[in-house]
């Protein structure tokens, strides 16, 4: 469990309010029954010498006792126990029960001619002590009740008090991972301005992070384009010199592995540019799909009609805020894809538009189709089926894969929907 700074605050102060409410409460009760033990014993002392000079005071105020040296009451109130003195001092005081009552003694040890006598005077009146500790349990239960609201009213002020961090919490919890604005820091409080510069210099660092990525996939995807481009033109011009007759096939092969390799280095770099890291910078925009799909559709016809496949659209105007190019190469991948394994006579479909008030994309074919449990692991990087025809990578669905995460997008994959239960569908519906 996260600690909560605002608990922390509250049991700090709890623990040490609550230790002073308990020591004022003790220190109002022995203030309080300090004085009326004085003024009892001083009426006990009073009481005894008054008995002990046989001017003994009134009945109701205070009982007495006369007791021998052996415990026999002489005279006075027998309701009062023996008490044994002990001790140099001659006197000893006790708490004796009287009608269910605690009250105050004082025992006094005298000499007189018939020998030792004890002397044993309560005071009646003396409520003192079952008073105070009333007041220590009333001033006890005030003083929490003060502890408990004035802890509420701590843990409000916390509350109020955190606000602004609350707010910058939810300010960079609703952005999305591209947006490395710097954060305000005027409308922050002093405590947490040193935080918020730190984090918008993370920000700007990781800004130029990723750009600096960025322009490297950028600088690298022009260094491979432009000597397999400039190599593929070349063999091109080689194969058509009736020099090279003798070596034509071997010309050929080498001019599909180089293909291959083109088509190889499009795909690692559409995969680089589809990771999130990179595209924290991107600035995305409000992005047509029926045109990007019209656009490659049109891209993909000629490759078609070479491999005598029916490639039809079904598109309707819809848009999501994406970057372009990258939903470009996702729907190429997939139109790829398709080509690749759809025999000759066999029909694709490109679909756009909006279902369920989402956006979507998806490529449907009359291909073999993919088996129910491989239909995840075609998604994985460097993943081919078996027995899968050509040379490809296996990262065209990786790609899809790796660009739909990044908008939020879910891909299906499911049979197609021809009258012999064969072929693919992969659907890409964006939030």
């Amino acid at each position: 469990m996260r600690p909560s700074i605002s608990r922390q605050l509250v049991l700090w102060l709890a623990v040490p309010l609550s230790l002073l409410a308990l020591c004022g409460a003790l220190v109002h009760y022995f203030n309080s029954i300090a004085p009326v033990v004085i003024s009892s014993d001083r009426r006990l002392k009073d009481a005894a010498s008054a008995v002990m000079i046989h001017r003994l005071p009134s009945p109701d105020a205070v009982l007495y006792a006369v007791r021998d040296g052996q415990g026999r009451l002489i005279e006075g109130d027998a309701r009062l126990a023996p008490v044994t003195v002990n001790g140099d001092s001659g006197t000893q005081i006790a708490i004796a029960q009287i009608e269910h009552r605690n009250v105050r003694t004082l025992t006094t040890r005298f000499d007189s001619p018939a020998g030792p006598m004890l002397v044993t005077v309560a005071d009646v009146r003396s409520a003192g002590e079952p008073a105070a500790r009333y007041g220590l349990l009333s001033t006890l239960l005030w003083d929490f009740v003060q502890l408990d609201l004035t802890l509420v009213l701590v843990w409000v002020g916390i509350q109020l008090g955190l606000r602004p961090v609350k707010r910058l919490r939810e300010e960079i919890a609703a952005r999305s991972p591209q947006d490395l604005r710097p954060i305000d820091e005027s409308s922050v409080p002093r405590e947490i301005a040193a935080a918020v510069v730190t984090l918008n210099r993370l920000f700007t660092t990781l800004r130029s992070s990723v750009q600096a990525q960025q322009q490297f996939i950028q600088n690298t995807a022009h260094q491979l384009r432009t000597p397999i481009t400039g190599l593929q033109a070349q063999l091109e011009l080689l194969i058509a010199e009736s020099a090279a007759l003798p070596v034509k096939n071997r010309l050929l092969t080498l001019q599909e592995g180089i293909r291959q390799l083109a088509h190889s280095a499009n795909q690692l770099l559409s995969l680089a540019r589809a990771d999130p890291t990179v595209n924290i910078a991107t600035k995305n925009q409000t992005v047509a799909l029926e045109a990007i799909a019209a656009e490659v559709v049109a891209r993909f016809f000629d490759r078609a009609l070479q491999s005598h496949i029916d490639l039809g659209a079904d598109i309707a105007a819809v848009s999501v805020h994406a970057d372009a190019s990258l939903i470009d190469d996702l729907l190429s991948n997939l139109l790829d894809n398709a080509l690749k394994y759809t025999p000759a006579g066999g029909t694709v479909t490109v679909s756009a538009g909006s279902k369920d008030g989402k956006a979507h994309l998806s490529v449907e074919d009359s291909g073999p189709g993919i088996p129910e449990e491989h239909r995840e692991r075609v998604k994985q990087r460097f993943f081919r089926l078996p027995n899968s025809p050509g040379h490809g990578s296996g990262l065209g669905l990786a790609i899809v894969e790796e660009i739909a995460r990044l908008y939020g997008a879910t891909v299906t994959i499911g049979a197609g929907t021809g009258g012999s239960g064969g072929g693919t569908r992969i659907e890409v519906r964006f939030p």
